[in-house]
């Protein structure tokens, strides 16, 4: 998907088809069960999830995998054994098979993202 005009994030996910359109609804529930405290929004054409108006968290839907943006440099630095193995960017976690979604990894990392603000990359 190119970079989303939607105005939230149901119109996002409304434009989303397939085994991608469920992946991302999980992982907005995820968002949304993990980042207590924290605004869901649409930034940059994607979901995302700020705090105190900074974004921390976001997701996104591109045309050859799905995105997981992890903002904070402290997390992937916490987690570089479980991270060691994945498909990462620069603060950029990627998932070219739906089926492939570490939801465990994904839910400690929200975890550790909401337990307290950081560095942001």
């Amino acid at each position: 998907m190119a970079r989303s005009s939607a105005a939230d994030v149901d119109g996002y996910l409304a434009d989303i088809t397939g085994d991608r359109a469920e992946a991302l609804a999980r992982l907005r529930e995820l968002c949304r069960a993990e980042l207590t405290g924290f605004t869901e929004t649409i930034a940059h054409g994607m979901p995302a999830y700020t705090r105190a108006g900074t974004p921390e968290i976001a997701f996104a839907d591109q045309k050859q995998y799905i995105s997981l943006y992890l903002m904070r440099s402290d997390v992937v630095e916490a987690f570089a054994d479980r991270l060691a193995g994945q498909d990462m960017g620069k603060g950029c976690l990627r998932f070219r098979k739906p089926r492939t979604i570490d939801y465990d990894l994904v839910r400690d990392l929200l975890a550790a993202v909401a337990a307290a603000p950081g560095k942001i990359c």
